[in-house]
């Protein structure tokens, strides 16, 4: 749909953002044998990891699909397993999707900046440039290569050669991130190829349910904010006596030192009988105690 496009691209816009000024702010090759190679896939793969974390983590398809697995009515329903598995492997191909467009374009960003690699991958390069000199062994030269990212601590004499090696794993770099983006760009688009051809539904049908789950969703989050509210206001008008915004209160309540007692601190959801929970510490007062206590009328004098 369209929201979800412009969604993966503000996300894509994000992340490139963020790779710019990550970059120019905090990476800095070490330029040291051994430690090219960990800092740049650190910086490489870590991001990209914490990104992909984070996109599951923010896709609330994630938390319906995990939450409420063990529920108390599993046995009794009995759920159509294979059907379930269809469902559940559906869902979490859906969620991937959505959470690596994050982690691929900063792959991408990077690879075609080409910075990161260069840092890992100098001290590998496997043209020898230093052939003809037999005094320079092979760990000196390792030790060579891995300064070239770095052209502060390399020789004059070097530095056509430093120039040809960064470029050749500037090439390197930007064909792969390059090839990276071809084969998302081309498994995105088989991916919805094959999932239309494999859909009970026509094309306008589709357009028609896509519209209406997302109706649905949008009335039912607010039937869900209007009706939790109003039966929140009960408990609260219990409580206090009135109810919050109300323009003429003629009495207020005044809770005891028991009752404030009883709803503070900390609670989990508590379950009261096969089909009904409490939700709060306020809410398991209000259905236990009797309407009762200590009113004051508002235009009394206190």
């Amino acid at each position: 749909g369209k929201e979800v496009v412009i969604a993966n691209a503000i996300i894509a816009i994000l992340t490139i953002g963020g790779q710019q000024l990550f970059s120019f702010f905090t990476f800095s090759c070490p330029c040291n044998v051994g430690q090219n190679l960990i800092y740049g896939l650190a910086f490489l793969g870590v991001p990209a990891l914490i990104l992909l974390v984070v996109g599951y983590a923010l896709n609330n398809q994630t938390w319906r699909l995990v939450t409420g697995q063990k529920h108390p009515l599993e046995e009794e329903t009995r759920p159509n397993r294979l059907l379930q598995c269809e469902l559940i492997c559906f869902v979490l191909c859906n969620v991937t999707g959505r959470a690596l467009v994050a982690p691929i374009t900063w792959l991408a960003v990077t690879l075609l900046n080409g910075s990161y690699y260069v840092c890992a991958m100098s001290e590998y390069v496997s043209v020898d440039y230093y052939g003809g000199n037999p005094n320079v062994t092979a760990s000196e030269r390792r030790r060579i290569l891995a300064a070239f990212p770095c052209s502060q601590l390399v020789p004059p004499e070097l530095t056509r050669a430093r120039d040809e090696v960064i470029l050749l794993l500037r090439y390197q770099s930007q064909v792969a991130g390059w090839l990276l983006i071809a084969m998302v760009v081309i498994t995105v688009f088989l991916s919805c190829c094959l999932a239309s051809c494999f859909s009970p539904l026509s094309y306008l049908h589709f357009r028609y349910w896509s519209s209406y789950v997302h109706n649905e969703q949008e009335l039912f989050d607010e039937a869900t904010d209007q009706h939790s509210r109003l039966y929140a206001m009960q408990h609260i008008r219990k409580f206090f006596g009135f109810v919050p915004g109300s323009e003429k209160v003629k009495e207020i309540r005044i809770p005891s030192l028991r009752e404030w007692q009883a709803i503070s601190g900390l609670a989990f959801l508590k379950r009261v009988d096969k089909e009904h929970y409490d939700y709060s510490l306020l809410h398991d007062w209000a259905l236990k105690e009797p309407v009762n206590g200590k009113y004051l009328k508002t235009d009394e004098d206190p």
